[in-house]
């Protein structure tokens, strides 16, 4: 779902599908919301189902799919659009080396030939399992952990560039826990049947890629791969141990650690750091960042206390595991069953156009959106989102200039603060270089490598370089929308304001208020004013600008939102990680107030005119239901709980509508109803 991903919008339907024309209150085609409502729920008892009910009945999930919604239509027109931009590319005969064209056409050829991803098997990993295979000693395991840093495998631990976080003018070489195959710590060490489950499978399939494969991870008796397999199980198992929860990562303070290399090499004897970033063509480096001291020191540990040979086939089942999906059939189906079927519940694979366009997004995205932009989102629809997001700043800052509990002085901060956010709208004013990557008709596997090559190498630039606050960190295509707070922006790219099957002049602003206004622009930009993001300040630092009293009391009325989700149980016994996903629920909560005072000063609102028998406010609170009209696998969703800070889409409609008086009284919801909360229960923030 979306990450640090809100809602769409149904705005860039009108660059998606024509021009902009004049807005008009006929409804061409049965209204949306009105089809989508299943009225036989009471909408006090479970909104969610009230707004999306017929919907969801009529939509089952494919077989592909772990999750099915608004969203997935979505990118199903998008994926029609990429697909029409890589055929022609393919097809384009001598097309100039380095060309877009000729990378976008060779990428897409290349993982579309299944014939010759079957004939090489496990043969473009050769020269790098024979690398591990080759290794003596614990100095030959740490310089091979250093090298696939910069392939898609990330043993032992997360290494990256970004900017600091007390210092955001800078970019600096961070380090965190990490070297898990499974998605996190949780699924190593709970002992509930349904992670015991996934952990037998997992071993399972270790097994399995271990006794498939031959060449250097080959072992003369092929019954010793169970036991390889365990071993390495073993492994994850101590790293798992050692890393933090969830929750515990989303404290920017507790997880930020500068200190000198000199001081890093103390946690980690076993690897000297100058000769490590030596290896990998970093330069030299007076100081890092580090998210978790103890896992290093863990880490270390687990290094001493393990043997060089098992060492060697956790370095070998990482690096396959990276590119498993690129590889021959038996690879990338045994990847499939388990991360698709077994952690996610999908039973069959996306057709290979859709998995091949889902990499060159990866790989290039930002060429394909140049093409993506052209054809279907142009500037007028860009200067359209940019009022759109001023209405929804307007609107913020007065809520900020009025919340009662905050005093004067935080609060002119925090009106500086939100003057100082950078709006990106639609598509990238300047596009990244990709000047360096090479991309041939050779076997789909190393054209990955290549490409994971290429943007190691550009992190690693960046290190030497001024901060580019004009970067994106998603593509235009992209079905999502984020808030960085090391730049104080908000992100919106193109695709995130497209819902299928509408124009703009079919939808009322009612609906785009909530579905647009609510659950994105106004969500994206609570989060820099939500528990992590409050704590930078306006160019970007993580510098604590409120009050102590403020921040006590901001503390206390989120704990009860807190309290709130940890109540809900979503599948067994499972709960709603209330602290872990209060970042996403307080700007649901932010977005859904925030943008409904903007749509209070449209006409539409003033004027309370019905729309398909429905009130402006109720058509509101409907548009951004629509917004969360998506309905997903039990796997799937035991996955979220676990690794997700967003709560799934019914609470994160029904929990922050719960405390919104509007809402009640837009659909007249009585006390003693499920929604229904006391005044003095309710959470109010801005």
């Amino acid at each position: 779902m979306k990450t640090i991903i809100r809602s769409v919008s149904i705005l860039a339907v009108i660059a998606m599908f024509g021009s902009c024309q004049p807005k008009t209150k006929e409804i061409q085609k049965p209204d949306i919301l009105r089809a989508d409502m299943d009225t036989t729920v009471d909408p006090g008892k479970d909104f969610y189902l009230y707004a999306n009910g017929t919907w969801l009945k009529n939509n089952p999930i494919p077989a592909t799919e772990s999750r099915w919604g608004i969203g997935n239509l979505v990118k199903d027109e998008i994926y029609t659009k990429l697909k029409k931009i890589s055929e022609d590319a393919a097809n384009t005969k001598d097309a100039p080396k380095n060309s877009t064209t000729q990378r976008i056409g060779d990428l897409y050829a290349s993982a579309m030939d299944s014939i010759a991803i079957d004939k090489a098997g496990i043969d473009p990993l050769k020269p790098e399992l024979t690398t591990i295979d080759d290794i003596k000693d614990l100095q030959g395991v740490v310089d091979m952990i250093a090298i696939l840093q910069t392939y898609s495998a990330g043993p032992a631990f997360g290494m990256g560039v970004g900017q600091d976080e007390k210092n955001s003018s800078i970019e600096d070489l961070h380090f965190s826990q990490g070297g898990l195959g499974m998605p996190n710590r949780d699924y190593y060490l709970n002992n509930d049947p349904r992670t015991k489950k996934i952990r037998d499978a997992y071993e399972k399939y270790m097994t399995e890629i271990i006794h498939k494969t031959s060449g250097p991870m080959q072992d003369e008796n092929r019954d010793m791969a169970p036991s390889r397999a365990k071993e390495i199980m073993v492994l994850e198992t101590e790293l798992a141990k050692i890393s933090r929860k969830l929750e515990d990562l989303r404290d920017p303070y507790a997880n930020y650690h500068k200190m000198s290399v000199a001081d890093f090499d103390k946690l980690t004897p076993s690897i000297n750091w100058e000769n490590f970033f030596a290896k990998i063509n970093i330069p030299k480096q007076d100081s890092v960042v580090v998210g978790q001291p103890e896992f290093f020191t863990g880490m270390e540990m687990i290094l001493k206390s393990t043997s060089v040979e098992t060492l060697k086939n956790y370095l070998k089942w990482q690096l396959i595991l990276g590119y498993s999906d690129k590889l021959s059939k038996q690879y990338d189906q045994a990847h499939f069953d388990f991360y698709g079927t077994v952690l996610s519940g999908a039973t069959k694979m996306k057709p290979r156009w859709k998995r091949a366009i889902d990499y060159e997004n990866q790989a290039i995205g930002e060429l394909l959106g140049q093409s993506f932009v052209k054809e279907y989102f142009g500037p007028e629809a860009k200067q359209r989102y940019v009022k759109l997001v001023d209405a929804i700043l307007a609107a913020y800052k007065e809520h900020i200039l009025n919340v009662g509990w905050m005093s004067d002085s935080t609060k002119a901060r925090a009106v500086k603060k939100l003057a100082s956010v950078t709006k990106k709208i639609g598509y990238p004013d300047k596009w990244k270089d990709f000047t360096g990557m090479d991309i041939e008709r050779q076997p789909f596997c190393r054209n990955a490598i290549n490409v994971d090559h290429f943007w190691f190498a550009y992190s690693i630039k960046k290190l030497s370089k001024p901060v580019d606050r004009t970067e994106w960190d998603m593509n235009p295509q992209e079905y999502n929308a984020y808030y960085n707070p090391s730049n104080n922006e908000i992100v919106l790219p193109a695709a995130c304001f497209a819902v299928p099957g509408y124009k703009d002049n079919e939808l009322d602003d009612a609906l785009v208020y909530g579905y647009a206004g609510g659950s994105t622009i106004g969500h994206e930009i609570t989060h820099g004013f939500d528990d992590e993001g409050h704590q930078y300040d306006e160019k970007g630092n993580l510098k604590n600008w409120w009050t102590k009293d403020d921040e006590q009391k901001f503390k206390d009325r989120t704990q009860k939102y807190v309290d709130q989700f940890n109540k809900y149980v979503v599948l067994d016994t499972m709960h709603v990680n209330g602290k872990a996903s209060l970042g996403e629920n307080l700007a649901d909560l932010g977005g859904i107030v925030i943008g409904l005072d903007a749509f209070k000063q449209t006409e539409e609102y003033k004027s309370g005119k019905k729309v398909a028998g429905l009130t402006p406010l109720q058509r509101y609170f409907l548009g951004y239901a629509l917004g969360w009209m998506v309905q997903q696998r039990p796997e799937k969703l035991a996955q979220q709980i676990l690794t997700d800070v967003h709560a799934p889409a019914n609470l994160r409609t029904n929990g922050p509508l719960s405390n919104i008086p509007d809402f009640y009284e837009a659909f007249n919801i009585k006390k003693g109803e499920p929604l229904w909360r006391e005044e003095k229960d309710r959470v109010v923030i801005w």
